[in-house]
């Protein structure tokens, strides 16, 4: 297992991480990801483990709250081997403070989940999204906090956009509060728009990436293919409303170019996706899921290995869209000059 920084929090991570969605399964959503319970789930941590994967990624919404019980029972005896990485913030319950970041849901949040965990600390504490309600100075003052009090080690946001992530770096500035060492983002061949806004900070700001969904919900799996039907056992039958839309050519046109890069690699359709990912910038981990024990397999061998330059191209033309205004002149080269040096080599121009 290849192993990277989280940003410039000086953390090593493994290039993968575990998502544990899939444990639990309670709900509409989370019963089609998975159903893992705790002796599948401590299987599972087992090759892991083995093979170098110690990252393993929940949210106090999984299963509402399953998730990271399943989790903290699977790592009984082994906590001190693992990265635990959980986030908070989005609604668990009916009160008018079961979400959000104030004081007052962050501090009850961390503590039901270092509960359900069965850990004294969490490793990675990260903010599920923005709350526009709260102060920024008030939420990382609340984090801070914790963090003193040696309940969480590091802290990070999920699903903010560019400027709800710099004012929340720029106020933890200049307080002298935490700093966000991660944006846990939704990146894919078929979802590039975190390019556009949030990479080019994650490279001016030191902000490692962690790539949640990075197979598009499902899309990239290989299961999809031009001319045939979605397979009666696809979860985007239970799941693709909640999932982002995707053109239905745009999605064929990707999958073609990656059915020839596995053809070309033979690599399996779902690890040239992920290979991919861990070759743009400021990706420091990729987050698989898995049901069973030959999807986390496979998924696991999309280390150890590199596209070549040429099927990278490939793929790269195959997934490419228009940006909206502002971000397109850097994608068109009136003005790619002006990105910054990794964007500018990481991305073609139409």
């Amino acid at each position: 297992m290849e192993y990277r920084y989280l940003g410039q929090s000086g953390l090593k991570v493994p290039a993968l991480g575990l998502g544990t969605g899939t444990f639990g399964g309670q709900g509409p959503l989370f019963s089609a990801w998975g159903q893992s319970g705790a002796d599948h789930a401590r299987r599972m941590i087992d090759i892991c483990l083995d093979a170098g994967l110690n990252l393993f990624d929940s949210a106090d919404v999984y299963s509402d709250g399953a998730s990271e019980a399943v989790l903290g029972e699977a790592l009984a005896g082994r906590r001190q081997q693992a990265i635990v990485s959980t986030k908070v913030g989005l609604r668990t319950g009916s009160g008018p403070n079961d979400a959000g970041s104030s004081r007052q849901h962050l501090v009850s949040a961390v503590e039901a989940s270092l509960k359900r965990l069965k850990t004294d600390y969490i490793d990675l504490l990260q903010l599920h999204a923005f709350d526009a309600h709260t102060p920024v100075e008030q939420v990382l003052q609340t984090l801070d906090a914790l963090v003193q009090a040696g309940k969480v080690r590091y802290v990070g946001a999920s699903n903010f956009s560019g400027w709800q992530l710099m004012k929340s770096l720029a106020a933890a500035d200049r307080h002298g509060l935490p700093r966000y060492v991660t944006n846990q983002a939704y990146y894919s061949l078929i979802g590039r728009d975190m390019e556009w806004e949030l990479m080019p900070l994650g490279l001016d700001q030191g902000i490692g990436t962690m790539v949640w969904s990075p197979l598009g919900w499902g899309r990239l799996t290989g299961k999809i293919r031009r001319g045939q039907p979605l397979p009666e056992q696809s979860r985007l039958h239970q799941t693709e409303q909640f999932a982002p839309p995707v053109a239905t050519e745009h999605l064929y046109k990707v999958v073609d170019a990656l059915e020839a890069v596995a053809q070309d690699t033979g690599k399996s359709v779902a690890q040239v996706a992920i290979n991919w990912l861990l070759q743009r910038p400021t990706v420091a981990c990729v987050l698989i899921g898995a049901r069973n024990e030959e999807q986390l397999q496979q998924n696991l061998g999309a280390v150890g290995w590199q596209l070549s330059a040429e099927q990278i191209g490939l793929l790269d033309d195959a997934s490419a869209v228009m940006p909206p205004y502002p971000y397109y002149p850097y994608w068109n080269g009136q003005f790619s000059e002006l990105a910054p040096p990794a964007v500018r080599s990481s991305v073609r121009t139409l």
